[in-house]
């Protein structure tokens, strides 16, 4: 018998409205915020200052001043990704009923944005289930190396200026080293089930997660090899704040190395088209198939989650992270001040930073939204080729152009400033003529849409 559910309400009551608007602003203020103030107060340096550390403090109180700043920092960080996981899955069910012409999520609060917050309770409730014939300790462990891998990331994702909890000399490095946990979680996974469904996604994900590394190692290393660094920060004070300093623009060889970075992350986070680990289709829900409750949820607060982590190493490579127009780095080193707090001027000039930083990893972000409910599901063999016949001979061209062009660069520095000016514009005018299609194809289809008014 089918389930005749209440119809929704036509009109939400406006303390509903208010108080769903007042989370939808106060949870990323509070959030951000609290990124904002830490990171730089809960440096080993002001921490020294602030509690009066000299050369005769004692090793073990300074040892546990800097291990509870790393706790505190550790705890903000993921609750920051966990956060950020519910709220976009909120997010992308809205745009997929949006492009599907249906209403998708509205019952849990205006335009239904606490729904992620009833999953997630929802998903703790739920029985933690663990096959008979399972190895359990593997079986249990297996989202904890994924949620390692996760969260380890933003010990070197910059939030802005100064605006990082370490800012490591080998950042980069350090990131496509962490990430790698997660394949060593997902086959834990496959194989501990001792399912054949579980077992062929997670080998399907071994494969598809090593054969993209190479592809997108060799694209990070084209803005390397211009930057001459591999800290996140350092990367970011290499470009400028105008989208013609940026690295996409200042040498042809980054723009292409940019998609094909771009293209290889949504393949290691397993996101559509690449998502065939837990392709429903021949797998069930793949290495996934035999989890249920909180551990279940694990997997998939990563998988969103990694929407930013992206976004993030894409926008500080190639997008100029956190730079603002027409103020340098060492301008805003110079209004810090010289007591143990920054003075005001730094931190309004931080929070400007971490705001432009975010703009334009969210804007990355829906772009993973929005090709996941527009693009088909490839096959694996199609998965393979695309890599290996065409990324990884790319990227090394790619790579093997730009130590070249460096050299030119160092002979002919105007050539960067004029190659930055003509892509940017040639970059516009394709936005332009892709948003008027699209625009098109929204008209084209407008007496075909069903009733939103309640979306």
């Amino acid at each position: 018998m089918p389930v005749n559910y209440p119809p929704a309400p036509k009109f939400t009551p406006r303390w509903m409205i208010a108080v769903t608007l007042a989370a939808m602003v106060g949870i990323p203020a509070l959030i951000l915020g609290a990124v904002l103030l830490a990171t730089p107060l809960l440096q080993p340096a002001v921490i020294d200052a602030a509690l009066g550390f000299g050369p005769y403090t004692s090793p073990w109180a300074r040892d546990l001043a800097y291990a509870v700043a790393a706790l505190l920092l550790a705890l903000l960080m993921v609750n920051f990704g966990a956060i950020f996981s519910g709220a976009i899955s909120w997010y992308e069910r809205r745009v997929a009923g949006r492009i599907q012409s249906r209403i998708g999520p509205n019952r849990a609060g205006f335009l239904g944005f606490f729904v992620w917050i009833a999953d997630a309770v929802k998903m703790i409730l739920k029985e933690d289930l663990v096959p008979a014939d399972a190895d359990a300790l593997l079986f249990r462990a297996a989202p904890y190396f994924v949620l390692v891998g996760f969260a380890c990331t933003f010990v070197v994702l910059p939030f802005g200026h100064s605006l990082v909890v370490a800012d490591l000399d080998v950042g980069i490095f350090y990131v496509t080293s962490v990430t790698a946990l997660t394949v060593v979680g997902i086959l834990i996974s496959g194989w501990s089930s001792n399912s054949k469904w579980a077992l062929f996604g997670g080998m399907r994900s071994a494969a598809q997660v090593i054969s993209y590394e190479i592809p997108a190692g060799l694209a990070i290393f084209v803005p390397v090899a211009m930057a001459g660094t591999l800290s996140m920060q350092g990367l970011i004070r290499a470009q400028g704040g105008f989208p013609w300093e940026w690295f996409i623009f200042r040498n042809p060889a980054a723009l292409v190395a940019f998609f094909v970075l771009f293209t290889s992350q949504l393949a290691e986070a397993n996101r559509t088209p690449f998502d065939l680990p837990e392709a429903e289709s021949e797998l069930v829900a793949g290495y996934l198939s035999e989890y249920s409750g909180f551990r279940f949820a694990l997997f998939f607060l990563c998988e969103w989650g990694n929407i930013w982590v992206l976004s993030a190493i894409a926008t500080t490579l190639f997008l100029g992270g956190w730079q603002i127009p027409g103020i340098t780095a060492a301008q805003i080193d110079a209004v810090r001040g010289a007591g143990v707090v920054p003075s005001l001027a730094w931190w309004s000039w931080n929070a400007l930073s971490m705001a432009i930083f975010v703009a334009k990893t969210l804007v990355l972000c829906n772009v993973v939204v929005w090709l996941r409910w527009t693009l088909p599901r490839i096959r694996v063999d199609q998965m393979m080729n695309l890599c290996w016949k065409y990324l990884v001979p790319v990227a090394f061209g790619c790579l093997v152009f730009t130590l070249f062009w460096q050299v030119g660069v160092g002979a002919r520095p105007q050539l960067e400033v004029i190659t930055g000016c003509v892509l940017f514009v040639f970059a516009v005018v394709l936005a332009f003529l892709f948003g008027r299609r699209v625009r098109l194809n929204i008209q084209a289809v407008q007496g075909d849409k069903f009733d939103l008014s309640n979306w």
